[in-house]
């Protein structure tokens, strides 16, 4: 595939992944959120969310879910996504809060930080997930693989993977011996062994790792 034809595939797929903002466009609404959580299955660390308002004129190619994406890529579009958003917003709940009220309320107590730090008021949030945030107050969608399926949610999944991931590796260096630099607080065999070797540090969950001591 040559380079052009490679551009024009993206394009097809920015074309495609703005569908539900379009149709949201096209309906009046000016300010269209997309949200996104990364960290809900690891057993250390926060719960991240992003939400992020794009322009119509978005034409950066490229966005998609954070997972498909490299390290690298990730962190170009994230310097990219923050200069050309209309507005954005990162919120996170920490591993105490999480043990206090389950994984799925922080999942949704990060969600309505990010949405609220937004410096421009949303017309319609776009969640990925089967489920709405009720706190928000505010007309919601729930796209199921929305990071897959939305520019504006894959955006979001991109700002939290990038945030929570270097912050996952500064604590690496604030507890070694547990590889979070690498595994970002995922149950790895290295991160096993650092449990069994030095128990568990202020970072982790303790809902989540209860099992494994």
């Amino acid at each position: 595939m040559t380079k052009a034809e490679r551009q024009e595939k993206l394009k097809e797929r920015l074309d495609v992944m703005l569908t539900h903002e379009r149709r949201l466009w096209d309906s009046g609404r000016s300010y269209i959120a997309g949200v996104d959580e990364v960290g809900r299955g690891p057993l250390a660390g926060p719960v991240v969310a992003a939400a992020v308002i794009l322009p119509r004129d978005f034409d950066v190619l490229g966005i998609d879910d954070s997972k498909k994406l490299s390290p690298k890529k990730r962190e170009e579009l994230f310097e990219v996504i923050k200069a050309k958003a209309l507005a954005w917003a990162v919120g996170w709940v920490g591993p105490e809060r999480i043990d206090e009220i389950n994984i799925l309320e922080a999942t949704k107590e990060a969600m309505t930080q990010a949405v609220q730090g937004l410096s421009l008021q949303p017309d319609h949030v776009l969640i990925d997930g089967n489920f709405t945030v009720r706190a928000l107050a505010l007309p919601q969608t729930a796209i199921v693989k929305g990071d897959a399926n939305s520019t504006s949610i894959a955006a979001a999944s991109i700002l939290a993977k990038v945030t929570r991931d270097r912050y996952m590796e500064e604590m690496d260096l604030v507890y070694p011996g547990y590889a979070f630099a690498s595994n970002k607080g995922y149950g790895t065999k290295a991160h096993y062994d650092g449990l069994k070797a030095q128990g568990p540090t202020p970072i982790h969950r303790k809902t989540f790792i209860s099992d494994y001591l």
